[in-house]
């Protein structure tokens, strides 16, 4: 299954393209995508921050998605890192 991701915020910062394409297996679900992102980010990112997406949420393009959740059959889905301000 392809994810095209779109990323936000601080992540944004680390691809300048803003998006990243990743391959899982048919069926997978957050919490694999999650591995997956840390993953890419220790061998593509130098700055990358395990914390960061540790306390990031994903999204498909409707909905706040939990790690047990499936990944949407379209594979499109975004990276949004926890939010600071008034």
């Amino acid at each position: 299954m392809k994810i095209d991701l779109t990323l936000f915020a601080a992540f944004q910062d680390l691809e300048p393209a803003g998006r990243i394409d990743l391959e899982l297996p048919d069926g997978a679900l957050v919490a694999d995508l999650r591995v997956a992102v840390d993953n890419y980010g220790r061998q593509h990112w130098p700055k990358f921050r395990p914390g960061l997406l540790k306390a990031s949420a994903f999204a498909s393009e409707t909905t706040l998605l939990r790690d047990r959740d499936a990944i949407p059959a379209d594979g499109k889905m975004a990276l949004l890192p926890p939010v600071n301000g008034g």
